[in-house]
């Protein structure tokens, strides 16, 4: 009868937690969220806009009982300064901070190359990856927006290796966007580096050490990576 107990209570607890979950959802999806210059965000947008932790809504009459916010994105002192507060993304066990890393020459999809001296000197951002991970597929287009930032400047180099087939991935990026160099059948690098998580992200500085390294999705990636690039770019040899 204790057992019999214990479960109705678990049970009771898991309906009372997924009704309140539900409740805040139709709350959420009736708010009226608008922008600055008054155009109106649907809910699965400003939703996905706020996970990132750049932007905030506001309530735009306090005293009322309106549900109208408004969308305001975080400069980048209130950004650091929320981030600060957030845990940041598990690091990577075979990327840990301040490990001298050595370089390997690669061959794109595209069929460029990328010689160990092509990347002495510049900021390395690497992407582990393959197409049949979910979590890997959906950091993808927040890492695609990332590298997109960096398109010229070239002293920044993004890598995806990816252990899928050259034609799976030509297929694949048709799709899902990465403008990162992707380096096909990858397990060769996977073995060299350790890697057996994914997806797992680093970011090497211009002397090859790694300022930052995660595994696993977190809806905080792209601020980690972007800021260490940043901190990386100004550093010097």
């Amino acid at each position: 009868m204790k057992k019999i107990g214990i479960i109705l209570f678990v049970l009771i607890n898991i309906t009372i937690a997924a009704k309140a979950q539900s409740d805040k959802k139709l709350r959420d999806e009736a708010r009226v969220v608008v922008d600055s210059s008054g155009t109106q965000y649907p809910y699965a947008v400003w939703r996905k806009l706020v996970l990132t932790h750049e932007y905030r809504l506001k309530k735009i009459d306090k005293k009322s009982d309106s549900s109208a916010y408004l969308l305001v994105k975080l400069d980048s002192a209130q950004l650091d300064e929320r981030m600060s507060r957030i845990p940041m993304p598990k690091m990577s066990e075979n990327f840990p901070v301040g490990k001298k890393m050595s370089y390997v020459s690669f061959t794109d999809i595209e069929g460029n190359k990328i010689k160990v001296e092509d990347l002495k000197g510049k900021v390395v951002v690497l992407n582990f990856w393959f197409i049949g991970c979910p979590p890997c597929r959906k950091e993808l287009p927040d890492l695609n927006k990332l590298a997109l930032e960096y398109t010229n400047q070239p002293d920044v180099i993004f890598i995806a290796i990816a252990l899928d087939k050259g034609w799976d991935l030509q297929q694949f990026i048709k799709t899902n966007p990465l403008a990162y160099h992707i380096i096909d059948e990858g397990q060769y690098y996977s073995r060299y580096y350790g890697v057996h998580l994914y997806p797992t992200n680093v970011v090497l500085d211009r002397g090859g050490n790694v300022l930052f390294s995660d595994v696993g999705y977190s809806n905080t990636t792209q601020y980690w990576l972007r800021k260490n690039i940043e901190d990386a770019k100004k550093s010097n040899l």
